[in-house]
């Protein structure tokens, strides 16, 4: 049980009402949660309003409740208290009831389009690797140390967040590398925690169901860095054209890092193949077991992180030497009669080209690429022909296919894609709506030094229809597939 006004620290209170309960058990912005004991925070979602469920989480048993609209029925043995920004309010008071968490320990943010799953991996990797008790909070896992804790979310809600912060004090971590999603500044998830830094990845069209416009979207991504505070260290990547402008505002210390302009960070990148990626990073030579041009910016980034930390140079060179990318991340299983498959998780326009344009760059021509990929239901639909255009014409086969369909028709989703194919390269495209289908056909296509690309879907574990998470994954399906030709 937690006092009501160490809960409340820090927050601007507009008016308190009734007199505070002798403890608060627990924070809830779930109505159904809701027990004897409880604090409820109204919050005002993009689906719900939590005011109007007010009455009934005092009916539960709530005692105190935190709006931004005191209800019309006042009744006075419960503590109203109205704040501005609920979201906010809930942010911060989830830290207070968790003991300020991240105030313990070094918080990295990670933000961007493409690259943070990646990025905050690598970053993990190393500190475990430097000999750190670390934390990681991704799109794929979350993780304490060797402990694995199932992501819902890129990054989770404010209560899962905070205690998931306070169990990583708990296990004498020092640093925490976590994904910020563009949702969760909007929505004020990350309200509440200390950021020791934040690195910008790179930002192209996605999510525009949500932020509607570009403009929008980019305000979210760089929201976060606005908020960091002047102690905190803010990394950009100025070879992407809106890198410049996530620090426009921000107090933090600003570095950055790139490839083809000069920066406080710089890499040449010598080599890229199969085997890997020979690179030059501040003068210094390395040789990295991943692959692509993309997974140059991610290495480079983890290093800016790295320095601005302070950890030794020649020591973080070394073990990046070694180091493995996220799963699903551009990985490459080989079969047999030379037949080789990349599964991936390029699910934007910008991502698929990125993947694509490595894969040809690297292959010099040599084989057929035959790309699967499909668009997932629910989210942005300007995506879908842009998506399908672009792998019609980096591919020499495409074959589209359903991702997660969520409540949509699946042959709508593929009939959105099919507008951005041109007429010219419709006669090397293929629809099959099944997914192991579409990788069985793909398969069977194949010959002796030919690629096949499965994107979209990466990590994942299942196939998101009608509501149901039906098992799938992508890398088991095509693996024995072509280990059995």
């Amino acid at each position: 049980m937690k006092s009501l006004k160490d809960i409340i620290h820090g927050i601007n209170v507009l008016q308190q009402l009734g007199t505070p309960p002798q403890g608060i058990e627990k924070l809830c912005f779930d109505s159904r949660k809701v027990s004897q004991g409880d604090l409820f925070v109204a919050v005002s979602g993009t689906q719900v309003d939590g005011h109007q469920f007010i009455d009934g989480c005092i009916a539960q048993g709530a005692t105190a409740i935190v709006c931004e609209n005191l209800p019309q029925n006042i009744q006075p043995q419960i503590t109203y208290l109205q704040v501005k920004n609920s979201a906010i309010a809930l942010g911060i008071m989830a830290s207070n009831f968790y003991g300020n968490p991240s105030s313990l320990l070094k918080v990295v943010g990670i933000t961007g389009t493409n690259g943070k799953t990646s990025t905050v991996t690598m970053l993990f990797n190393l500190y475990r690797s430097l000999g750190y008790k670390v934390g990681l909070l991704s799109t794929v896992t979350n993780r304490i140390n060797n402990t694995e804790i199932k992501a819902t979310h890129t990054t989770p809600d404010p209560l899962q967040l905070q205690s998931l912060l306070a169990n990583m004090v708990e296990a004498g971590c020092e640093f925490a590398f976590m994904e910020v999603s563009s949702h969760s500044v909007v929505q004020q998830r990350i309200a509440g925690i200390q950021f020791a830094g934040g690195l910008f990845t790179n930002i192209t069209h996605d999510h525009l169901d949500f932020h509607k416009t570009f403009k929008e979207y980019i305000k979210a991504k760089k929201g976060f860095f606005d908020a960091l505070p002047k102690e905190a260290f803010a990394i950009t990547n100025l070879d992407d054209k809106n890198g410049m402008v996530m620090l426009q505002n921000s107090a933090a210390s600003k570095k950055s890092f790139a490839l083809k302009t000069m920066a406080d960070y710089k890499a040449r990148l010598i080599e890229n193949s199969f085997q890997g990626l020979h690179l030059y990073i501040n003068e210094h030579e390395i040789w990295l077991p991943l692959v692509g041009s993309f997974n140059a910016y991610n290495v480079l980034g983890v290093f800016a992180v790295a320095m601005e930390l302070g950890s030794d140079t020649m020591e973080v060179l070394q073990i990046l030497s070694n180091i493995k990318t996220a799963e699903g991340r551009f990985e490459l299983i080989a079969g047999d009669n030379e037949i080789n498959a990349i599964v991936d998780y390029a699910h934007t326009p910008d991502a698929l080209l990125n993947v694509l344009n490595t894969i040809n760059d690297i292959r010099g021509g040599a084989g057929k690429l035959i790309t699967v990929v499909g668009a997932g239901g629910d989210r942005d639909k300007t995506k879908r022909p842009e998506m399908a255009r672009i792998a019609s014409e980096l591919s020499d086969v495409l074959i589209l296919t359903s991702d997660n369909p969520r409540s949509e028709d699946p042959e709508s989703i593929l009939d959105d894609m099919e507008v951005g194919v041109p007429i010219d390269r419709k006669k090397k495209m293929l629809r099959i709506t099944n997914r192991a289908e579409a990788i069985k056909t793909a398969s069977v296509m194949a010959q002796s030094g030919d690629i096949l690309l499965i994107a979209g879907k990466g990590h994942e574990k299942y196939q998101d229809i009608k509501g149901i998470k039906h098992p799938f994954d992508d890398k088991q399906t095509v693996e024995q597939l072509i280990k059995n030709l």
